[in-house]
């Protein structure tokens, strides 16, 4: 996994940056973004990332998620948090979800935790790992840094919850992949 300013990202990671992941932090802001190689294509990996309405599906810290209306831009999620974060609740609005580009983007808008202003962009990319269909994930965000903290303990909080999710959404889409690969046995 790299993230921006420790020069490990390729030129297409890079461009690919520069193209669909615009944030521009405030004064009191912070922000980054962490790239993930998955051993899946990007049709299996975007079937989980777009599901607004079902994060739990890959994400490890969300234990329920209530969506009001239909899923559309501007759409609200109630998410609730396992124990153990400093969290319980965090409602969500759909910024932007691009099925043909794999882009979703959110922000959360309330809930109890210390995440304000909080807004993040993933877009997939497909490339080829070892011969076979992959994606590459990119996940960027933009947050204010709470009182009391510093600009680095915020990112590395945050870029942890998000190692943690992409991580989680590599096990799942690859596990999947590794079905869809799997040939039938002929029984006698």
């Amino acid at each position: 996994m790299n993230e921006i300013g420790n020069g490990g990202l390729s030129n297409v990671e890079m461009e690919h940056i520069r193209r669909h992941h615009r944030h521009e932090p405030g004064e009191n802001q912070c922000g980054s973004a962490l790239v993930k190689h998955i051993r899946a294509p990007v049709p299996q990996v975007w079937s989980l990332v777009r599901r607004f309405d079902q994060p739990q599906k890959y994400k490890p810290f969300v234990s329920r998620c209530v969506v009001r209306g239909d899923l559309e831009i501007g759409s609200l999620r109630e998410v609730d948090v396992k124990s153990g974060l400093p969290a319980t609740t965090s409602t969500e609005r759909l910024e932007l979800l691009d099925d043909n580009e794999h882009i979703l983007s959110i922000r959360i808008i309330g809930g109890d935790h210390r995440l304000r202003n909080y807004s993040s962009i993933m877009s997939l990319h497909p490339e080829i790992i070892d011969g076979r269909p992959g994606t590459l994930v990119i996940e960027s965000f933009v947050v204010d840094i709470p009182e009391g903290n510093t600009k680095d303990e915020t990112c590395y909080f945050v870029e942890a919850l998000i190692k943690c999710n992409l991580k989680s959404l590599a096990d799942v889409s690859e596990g999947l992949a590794v079905q869809d690969r799997t040939e039938p046995i002929d029984r006698m």
